[in-house]
């Protein structure tokens, strides 16, 4: 006899997991599956946490923000092995699937492990190592993530070939890295081998990195990350690889402008598919779009009433941050349990290279496309006390964009150590319009890096006064 629950989630990653937890909170039947050995997706086992404590890991054993400040340098990069490399995020990888599977059992949620697939719109069929059963649900959220694309040019062999998962399992450390793709991913990597010592191309088909950021952010980035010793390659297409048997031997890299590299190892960061492969979502009726994402609505319910999909299955934005509130606001539309109604429509982006960049608002290029009447301010870590302490070597800044005639911010954007973090009051700046007069008129602790944002401010008081800061000379250059 087949069991019968009021919701059943495909997927215990970021979105899946909130989704399964807040059902069971208001007292629904509720039902999970995952087809990995360990919890949380890519939010926990590879993407999101795992780069993330490698590029504090990198920090930590390059001494890259100690360097010159302290009377003694410490580097240890140089003499570090995989083991180390790798040992936190192990840790923090094992710890955080526990975490999320002791919170399902925790609410009462029945665990299923294995592949599920649509027998119908109702009828999902798990598939696991002791056999297959039948489950029926009354709703179903699909939160099955997404995986690195496999472009047929690349002869993918995990061992010196890599996607953005098979990275994490390297079992040496690279002599050389080639990364394709200069996006989120593309430019965390880079900077995470390039901060160990390790020598790093990337590859991108444009000129430019990370599009949707400020342009004085990617530029102080490229800046940065030139200063670490990446090679950029702009306006390249890979044309063919060739792998030698021989791994004391380099990969060939041939691209279509007719340049060869030559390196160790090759990362290709150029873009995921939604995670449905296995799922059979047309035995449900499901309507796909590109990349195998899944259309939903506002309310992230699909073309299936009773059917809804969360997290990077749908596509953008594909945040861990975002997704567990999908999951929350689709539970809230299912049991109407009216507490959560729409996903805020201001929110922040981390991207974890080294140096960290952050943002919120829009970008001085929306300004400008926007025709909005628009001036900025900024200030530089090393323009602080507690930027010295740290001892920021990337140029770090903070930027405010802000509405002239009522100073009004619209967007904060900043690269430099912590600004994952010091974000949010940003966020709250941008969400409550909240004007260059009113942070000024707020104390913070001294030191701390949130004086960015009080003489950020001054700054674009004197730039609508026409009293330009003069700034040290050689403070933004190259080192």
């Amino acid at each position: 006899m087949k069991k019968e629950y009021d919701l059943i989630v495909i997927g215990s990653g970021p979105a899946g997991e909130k989704a399964a937890v807040k059902a069971a909170y208001f007292n629904q039947k509720v039902a999970i599956i995952e087809k990995n050995e360990r919890f949380g997706g890519a939010g926990i086992q590879t993407v999101t946490l795992p780069s993330k404590t490698l590029k504090e890991t990198a920090v930590h054993l390059s001494g890259i923000y100690g360097k010159n400040i302290y009377s003694i340098d410490k580097n240890t990069a140089q003499t570090a092995g995989i083991h180390d490399f790798m040992y936190l995020k192990d840790i923090v990888t094992v710890d955080g699937g526990k975490i999320i599977e002791t919170n399902l059992k925790n609410h009462g949620i029945d665990i299923y492990k294995g592949n599920a697939s649509f027998i119908n719109p109702h009828l999902i069929k798990v598939s696991g190592n002791e056999g297959s059963e039948t489950l029926f649900a009354k709703y179903i959220i699909i939160a099955t993530g997404s995986y690195p694309v496999h472009p047929e040019n690349i002869p993918f062999d995990f061992k010196r070939v890599h996607d953005s998962d098979s990275i994490l399992n390297i079992q040496r450390l690279p002599k050389s890295i080639c990364v394709l793709g200069a996006g989120v991913i593309g430019c965390e990597y880079a900077t995470i081998f390039a901060s160990m010592g390790i020598q790093t191309w990337i590859v991108n088909n444009s000129d430019k990195i990370l599009g949707f950021i400020d342009q004085d952010i990617t530029q102080a980035l490229i800046s940065s990350m030139k200063n670490k010793g990446i090679n950029f390659l702009f306006n390249e297409k890979l044309g063919t690889m060739e792998t030698p048997e021989d791994e004391d031997e380099p990969l060939l890299i041939q691209l279509q402008s007719g340049k060869t590299l030559k390196t160790d190892m090759f990362l290709f960061a150029a873009g995921r598919s939604g995670n449905i492969t296995d799922l059979k979502c047309e035995m449900a009726g499901i309507k796909l779009a590109e990349r195998n994402t899944i259309i939903v609505d506002k309310k992230f319910q699909t073309n299936v009433a009773h059917i809804y999909a969360v997290g990077d299955v749908i596509g953008f934005p594909a945040l861990a941050s975002t997704s567990m509130d999908q999951g929350r606001i689709a539970v809230a539309h299912i049991f109407q349990t009216k507490d959560l109604e729409s996903l805020a429509s201001v929110y922040p982006y981390g991207i974890y290279t080294i140096p960290e960049i952050s943002m919120v608002g829009i970008t001085e290029e929306d300004t400008i496309q926007a025709k909005i009447d628009y001036a900025t301010g900024k200030c530089y870590y090393s323009e602080t006390v507690r930027g010295k302490i740290l001892g920021d070597r990337d140029n770090g800044f903070l930027k405010l964009i802000f509405d002239k005639p009522s100073k009004v911010i619209l967007g904060v954007h900043i690269i430099g150590p912590m600004a994952t973090e010091i974000i949010h009051f940003g966020m709250t700046l941008v969400k409550e319009h909240k004007t260059l007069d009113e942070v000024i008129a707020t104390v913070f602790n001294f030191p701390t890096l949130h004086d960015l944002y009080k003489y950020a401010s001054y700054d674009g008081l004197g730039n609508l006064a026409g009293k330009k800061l003069k700034r040290p000379e050689g403070l933004v250059k190259e080192k």
